[in-house]
């Protein structure tokens, strides 16, 4: 309990009995938690400050010790009670500004050594108990006072490339595979491989089967057409515009094989 051997050196003259080294150590620990001592009694006396300290007084009635603390951001005000019961002492805490009301009992023999009042080394004992005992017990219910946290400006968003309407795409990198074509369904991708034909885009107005938008497995003019291309002839990621039906088992009539409505009409 880092700071409570200056207080209880400071404070030794009023300790004469183990429940007033005791309240020292309740007191300290609320210090520690942000809270600061206004004084004595149930009502606020003239000129009260806030302090680190015990206030005049504090050890004047053994059975009923009275201190009222305030947070240091001004948001809680404590009212705290140490009655005694013979060999306990109830410490009843009530927050005056929510009515929230908390309290647990210390059995003094547990944490003080009456016969070494004079020794700080020696008073205390089981000061890690303590210490839980008070903060789980009265500070955690009427909940802690914490600092004003500092606002802090947002960071600023990168303006990322597909955030700018004028930038034109980047190039697709020589040796690299070519990307993922949108849905040819999008009405905003008509045009778009005519006004940037280097810019890796669909939507031309020149119909590609190979790059419709859906899958078609099975066509590969890269690997070759048997009796239209040669294995090369067509380099990877080129654009191909076919000549003729791919593929042998293609669904549906060749429309090459059949006649034109009216073929035999003489007036057509």
């Amino acid at each position: 309990m880092a700071g409570l051997e200056p207080l209880y050196a400071w404070a030794r003259a009023a300790i004469s009995r183990p429940q007033d080294a005791l309240v020292c150590g309740v007191h300290w620990e609320l210090v520690r938690h942000g809270y600061r001592c206004l004084g004595t009694g149930d009502q606020p006396g003239p000129d009260e400050r806030k302090s680190e300290l015990l206030p005049a007084g504090w050890e004047a009635n053994k059975e009923v010790y009275t201190l009222r603390y305030k947070s240091m951001d001004d948001a809680h005000e404590l009212l705290l009670k140490a009655i005694m019961v013979e060999d306990s002492m109830i410490l009843n805490v009530m927050d005056r500004g929510s009515q929230k009301v908390a309290d647990v009992t210390l059995a003094v023999a547990e944490y003080i050594n009456p016969e070494h009042l004079d020794d700080f080394h020696k008073v205390y004992k089981n000061t890690e108990e303590l210490r839980t005992r008070i903060t789980s017990g009265i500070l955690a219910p009427l909940g802690a006072p914490t600092e004003k946290a500092k606002k802090e400006p947002e960071p600023k968003k990168d303006l990322q490339q597909d955030d700018d309407p004028l930038r034109i795409p980047p190039r697709q990198p020589a040796g690299t595979r070519a990307p993922s074509w949108p849905s040819p369904v999008n009405p905003f991708a008509v045009g778009g491989e005519d006004l940037d034909p280097l810019g890796g885009r669909s939507g031309g107005m020149i119909v590609d089967p190979l790059r419709s938008g859906f899958r078609q497995p099975g066509i590969d003019p890269s690997s070759g057409i048997p009796g239209r291309l040669p294995p090369g002839a067509v380099p990877p990621g080129a654009r191909f515009d076919p000549f003729s039906p791919l593929g042998a088992g293609r669904p549906g009539p060749d429309p090459d094989h059949l006649p034109p409505p009216g073929y035999d009409d003489m007036f057509m």
